[in-house]
């Protein structure tokens, strides 16, 4: 319950999903969290059915770095700040077949998966820099990152992108105390799943809810990964026990990818 305590983190994408579930664990460990999102409706609806007193909305569209800025200030003005934690959970995932990928679907998910994580990263840590604070970013990668797959051709490239960041910025960043470090999920169950189901249902001939049956039952554990199956590894590389671990990426996919 105080592994975080005394903490305030920063979680881009958190209104729902995964990052809803992360915002969830840092409570439990005792941390405040800043619940940031550009739906602000729905941040709003998620910090008071968490926790009205340690956890805060704010609007941010990672892909403006003034808005990145201004969810910064919020956040010190309703006394959550200084960020000690961010954890870069923004994104959105794209599919097609090579021949049918348009300028505008790449464009889209390489300014959220990438220029997001990127911009993010430099206004937390250049804020982290000026409070004299050792923080620790943490990215969400993917076993997509890992690895080419027919179908996903830009969200695999812009999830090996968020790897090579990781390990650039954690690189560079170090040498001021900070600690940037990533996890790569496997197939993560949750409502985008329909989205993807019914792509593979389309350009596989599948029978809807074939695909997710089968990606399930190839995983070594023996079914989908869980957003909670994911948040060990966020509380651990937050906390002080990861003070050695420098530009990392951590599967956490259930025996999908080895490295």
């Amino acid at each position: 319950m105080t592994r975080l305590a005394g903490k305030t983190a920063l979680i881009t994408g958190a209104a729902r999903g995964i990052g809803k579930v992360f915002a969830q664990a840092y409570l439990r460990a005792g941390a405040r969290v800043v619940i940031a999102d550009i739906d602000q409706a729905r941040a709003a609806e998620t910090a008071m059915e968490l926790d009205k007193d340690n956890a805060l909305s704010v609007h941010m569209d990672v892909t403006d770095t003034d808005s990145i800025r201004e969810a910064i200030g919020m956040a010190e003005s309703y006394g959550f700040g200084p960020i000690d934690i961010l954890i870069n959970n923004a994104a959105i995932f794209t599919a097609a077949p090579f021949t049918e990928i348009t300028e505008d679907d790449y464009a889209r998910c390489f300014d959220i998966n990438v220029k997001g994580t990127l911009f993010t990263i430099q206004v937390v840590a250049q804020h982290m820099i000026d409070k004299g604070i050792k923080g620790r970013i943490i990215n969400m990668a993917s076993q997509a990152g890992r690895r080419g797959e027919p179908l996903v051709a830009v969200y695999c490239a812009s999830k090996a992108a968020v790897i090579s960041l990781t390990q650039s910025a954690g690189l560079n960043l170090i040498q001021h105390g900070i600690n940037v470090n990533a996890i790569a999920p496997g197939v993560v169950d949750g409502e985008h799943w329909d989205e993807v189901d019914a792509f593979f249902a389309k350009y596989e001939g599948k029978a809807p809810g074939q695909k997710k049956r089968e990606v399930s039952e190839a995983v070594p554990y023996g079914r989908m990964g869980r957003a909670e199956d994911l948040t060990g590894m966020a509380v651990f590389l937050a906390s002080d026990d990861a003070e050695y671990i420098v530009a990392q990426t951590y599967n956490v996919d259930g025996g999908n990818w080895m490295s």
